[in-house]
């Protein structure tokens, strides 16, 4: 069995992505088709892969383009996007102009005949595919949104066109047009997926931006011992390949000489960079910060890593199925309700008055006062205000789907490094005096490591001035660096360079050294002239905001957990200072996605991270959400992106889309409470009683009021204090 993977351009609902599975299911030798609307990814379950180019040609005839590779499928999706956003102007130009003559000219033959082929024009070249979706759905035996714009938007013009052709046949009373109504449905309908279609380009970037990271080429070393540059996609398992200083790392492998301290935040989220030597397995996505590496690749390039989170990442984009609109819960009751009641309507007026006139008139008139004007604006005028809402607080929401999600949510993950805490090292204390700050900075800025640059940057915010000096400076891979002059000579390191240098640390100061360690800081031991001065303790300092954050969630009865590439002490250091409820240390990015899956059975899961390693998670959690400070690839995988790194907003998020959905339900009772009141009115109930036989200007006025509710109504959003 071969699994066929297309990126498939130009679906506009899901009704698309349920035409392309039911076709290509029919054709021999597929057992299988699951295509995402969200992503625009189909998946096709082949006996034979020669099966490919007839899968191809059946969605091709659907109307839809196939790509077949992320650039491909970028530009087809701009070239659909492009024609959204015109067929939308080209509609609400023409709208404007038609309901214009409506109201400012004095009918008469030439106008309607230009009202009509305007009206006409835009249903034919702006409205098709909500026909054309319209019958799919209904042969899947589904009342969705097509259906009730096809069914409105086509009933006026019928009735409109009727009363232009036998004008004769109508009571005065009946004889108005609303060629205007059906061009601003479908304008309207229209700019909505035009926002939906945009949202989801935006948050696809990420896969392309993840594989920009990789390195092209890579360092192969001959059987002569010589360099050779070649593409990094030529490796092969047993290859040695060189690393320098600053080499991006473009295989998994292991080290067969030399050694080199190896920046892993892309992959574990860990802010201090790890020594490895011969023996010690390194990954794709790392870089080297300082040192030299030779490196025997173990798995091809395309099963490194970096490729699985690549593999993650599409894989649960996959997976991840767009929400229900309520507009279409709603629809699939409401629409064969008002078809029903326009036959019965006509039914009940032809045996109790045989006025056939009456009876198509009354039938007419339900279907067209039950215009879904306000049904259709009800939930896109609701994401709108909430996104401008959003943006307004430093929310910015990519993804709308998650406004309806994101109330439920009953576990939020956090990561730790740049998420829970602020993702920079900072030094937290020192046992040295400022004469020996002084001295320890002035060599420290000599190297380009995070760890110098932290303790400079310590030193400095101190006010302690540096020691002018012509220091012979060395750096000791592993270990730390050297630096001597006429007067001093100093090591700066880890333990085990001390006890190289036969440097001895009294007990005391050992002590405190194995209690910085056992609170997951990172120690900077300092000598000179071969005597032990103290040392520096250094850690990824926690968010001021972090604590609290975590006690408002749980108040909330929210579940709290942090997953972290860190090693064990730091997270349950960590863990234990913020009183999260569950942590999980040593985490590479395969562990955290397989923990956010797991979670995803179990109820919503909000997950907040910031780097690389975190994109899986971010895509596969039903709420992901980025640090904007985070690497570009986690903001463009995320649903949200905190503009201005604080986690408050987090809880802000929850109580905006809290209060977004309750503007939405809002609007759709209003909707439905306007079609419950005026449908019946249209069908004549108040005839036998009261001589009343709704006109459908009245009706078409009636429909402009709700659509007015509805947006006031989720304008409310964009000034409700909400947080």
């Amino acid at each position: 069995m071969e699994k066929l993977k297309l990126n498939i351009a130009g679906m506009t609902c899901v009704n698309c992505s349920n035409a392309i599975e039911r076709v290509t299911s029919k054709i021999d030798g597929v057992s299988g088709a699951k295509v995402n609307f969200a992503n625009g990814v189909g998946e096709f379950m082949l006996k034979d892969i020669s099966l490919k180019d007839s899968v191809i040609d059946k969605i091709k005839k659907l109307g839809y383009e196939v790509a077949f590779d992320v650039e491909e499928f970028e530009k087809k999706r701009e070239k659909h996007i492009k024609f959204l956003l015109q067929r939308c102007v080209v509609a609400g130009v023409l709208s404007i102009i038609i309901m214009s003559l409506e109201m400012f000219v004095t009918p008469n033959f030439a106008i309607n005949l230009l009202m009509l082929v305007l009206g006409l024009f835009v249903l034919i070249y702006s409205g098709r595919s909500f026909f054309t979706h319209a019958y799919g759905a209904l042969r899947n035996k589904s009342f969705d949104m097509n259906v009730l714009v096809s069914l409105g938007t086509g009933s006026a013009f019928l009735y409109s066109f009727f009363v232009f052709v036998l004008g004769d046949a109508f009571p005065s009373e009946l004889k108005h047009m609303y060629f205007s109504g059906p061009g601003m449905i479908i304008t309207f309908v229209l700019f909505g997926k035009f926002l939906e279609e945009r949202s989801k380009a935006k948050a696809s970037d990420y896969l392309k931006t993840l594989m920009d990271l990789m390195p092209k080429n890579a360092l192969l070393v001959t059987s002569d011992a010589e360099a050779k540059e070649i593409p990094a996609s030529e490796l092969k398992v047993g290859d040695v390949v060189m690393l320098k200083s600053g080499f991006n790392i473009a295989c998994d492998g292991v080290i067969v000489q030399g050694g080199a301290e190896i920046d892993t935040s892309t992959l574990t989220g860990e802010s201090l960079p790890v020594y490895k030597q011969s023996g010690d397995l390194i990954y794709a996505g790392g870089v080297v910060t300082s040192g030299y590496i030779n490196v025997r690749v173990n798995k091809p390039v395309s099963q490194s890593l970096i490729a699985q989170i690549l593999m993650l990442l599409s894989d649960a984009s996959t997976k991840k199925m767009p929400i229900s609109r309520l507009a279409d819960k709603i629809s699939n009751i409401f629409v064969p309700s008002v078809i029903a009641i326009a036959c019965l309507t006509f039914v009940v007026w032809m045996i109790f008055t045989q006025n056939l006139t009456h009876a198509l008139l009354s039938a007419v008139c339900v279907l067209i006062i039950s215009c879904p004007c306000a049904l259709g604006l009800a939930t896109p005028i609701g994401i709108i205000s909430a996104l401008a809402r959003g943006a307004k607080s430093g929310i910015l929401i990519k993804n709308p789907e998650v406004i309806e999600i994101i109330k439920d949510v009953k576990f939020a993950v956090f990561d730790k490094t740049g998420t829970l805490s602020k993702g920079q090292i900072e030094v937290l204390s020192s046992t040295l005096n400022d004469d020996e700050l002084a001295l320890l900075a002035s060599v420290e800025r000599l190297s380009e490591h995070p760890i110098s640059k932290a303790i400079v940057r310590y030193v400095k915010n101190r006010g302690i001035k540096f020691v002018p000096n012509k220091f012979e400076f060395k750096n000791l891979v592993g270990l730390g660096i050297s630096a001597k002059d006429e007067n001093n000579a100093l090591f700066i390191g880890n333990e085990k360079l001390m006890s190289e240098q036969n440097i001895v640390i009294d007990e005391f100061a050992k002590q405190k050294i194995s209690e910085a360690n056992s609170r997951g800081e990172g120690v900077v031991l300092f000598a000179n002239n071969g005597e032990f001065l103290g040392f520096v303790s250094l850690s990824d300092e926690l968010r001021d905001e972090s604590p609290k954050v975590i006690s408002d969630l749980k108040n909330l009865g929210i579940k709290t957990i942090m997953l972290s590439g860190d090693n064990e002490n730091v997270v349950k250091t960590i863990a234990k200072s913020l009183q999260v409820d569950e942590y999980y240390a040593n985490a590479l990015p395969s562990d955290k996605f397989d923990k956010i899956s797991e979670l995803c059975k179990l109820g919503k899961v909000l997950f907040v991270g910031d780097g690389v390693n975190d994109s899986p998670s971010l895509k596969q959690a039903d709420v992901g959400m980025a640090m904007n400070s985070g690497t570009d690839i986690a903001k463009a995988a995320g649903d949200i992106v905190l503009v201005r790194n604080d986690l408050n907003k987090v809880l802000d998020a929850l109580k905006l889309g809290k209060s977004a959905m309750t503007i939405i339900k809002e609007n759709l009772f209003w909707a439905f409470i306007y079609n419950l009141i005026c449908i019946p009115i249209a069908a004549g109930v108040l005839y036998p009683f009261f001589g009343i036989l709704l006109s459908p200007v009245y009706g078409a006025l009636a429909m402009c009021f709700s659509s007015i509710t509805v947006v006031l109504n989720s304008l409310r959003l964009r000034y409700k204090e909400i947080i």
